[in-house]
């Protein structure tokens, strides 16, 4: 199993409330879930009007597939006419076993998402 991670700004420099950056926020989420099967999510910067960091996780058993979708939305996000994207980090975590990923994440990886993303997996409640 192998888990992608995108991490992206974008930017919104005519918003000037959060109802219209919620507009632009909602927009990127429902496009992407539904054009590319993603996970996706505003995980920081919830009270800045003109600037949304975002995350999306994607989940695949090839690592390529993982990068082709990555490059996909990262095309797709510089064409964006209601915003800019901004700086973008993106992390392709390889492996069947959970504790790599920890071992992975801890030898220095500064990605926060990364962390709080394999926390809550390794923290799920199983049925």
């Amino acid at each position: 199993m192998n888990i992608g991670i995108l991490q992206f700004e974008l930017l919104i420099p005519w918003s000037q409330s959060l109802k219209d950056k919620r507009r632009v926020v909602r927009s990127v989420k429902d496009r992407l879930h539904r054009e590319h099967m993603v996970s996706v999510a505003e995980v920081h910067r919830h009270d800045a009007l003109n600037v949304a960091v975002m995350g999306i996780a994607c989940v695949a058993a090839d690592g390529k597939r993982i990068a082709q979708v990555l490059d996909a939305i990262t095309e797709k996000l510089r064409s964006w006419r209601d915003a800019e994207l901004g700086e973008t980090s993106r992390q392709i975590l390889n492996g069947s076993d959970p504790v790599d990923w920890v071992d992975s994440v801890q030898a220095g990886t500064d990605d926060e998402l990364a962390g709080e993303m394999l926390h809550r997996f390794l923290n799920r409640e199983t049925p």
